[in-house]
């Protein structure tokens, strides 16, 4: 509740008594409650009205969803219509990692490398072959 501990809420009810008094405490409290149904019931309505004047393409349409942590939860994370899930199962973080780092330290990694896989990535530790006679030099990215 708010993040209120028992002794802080017992002392706001001390100091709700002591200020308002406890004749005047019961009125306060049915105004407080009514004024926050008033803006429940405003908020509802207006929800309604929206979702009215959008059609019925937008009736399963929740305005939480416009939080930008709910919109991509909701529409990236739980479906899988991109294939996601599969990308991010398919890529071994720690495997590519360990290929970096015996590339940085100028080793051989004993697990096969991802350029014998055909996969098309660059082996950056073989050397460049020999361009023949008429044949264009491949295209390095890094040296543009």
């Amino acid at each position: 509740m708010l993040d209120i501990g028992p002794l802080e809420l017992v002392a706001l009810v001390v100091l709700a008594v002591l200020i308002f008094g406890p004749d005047k405490l019961p009125k306060l409290i049915q105004d407080v409650s009514r004024t926050l149904r008033k803006i429940r019931q405003f908020s509802d309505s207006a929800k309604e009205d929206i979702r009215s004047e959008l059609g019925p393409e937008f009736k399963d349409f929740e305005f939480e969803d416009l939080n930008p942590k709910t919109f991509v939860r909701k529409h990236v994370l739980e479906k899988d219509e991109l294939g996601l899930k599969e990308i991010r199962n398919g890529f071994d973080f720690k495997a590519e990692m360990a290929e970096v780092t015996d590339a940085v330290h100028g080793r051989t990694s004993e697990t096969p490398s991802s350029s014998t896989t055909g996969s098309g990535t660059p082996d950056l530790l073989k050397k460049p072959e020999k361009v023949q006679e008429g044949e264009r030099p491949p295209f390095d990215a890094d040296a543009t």
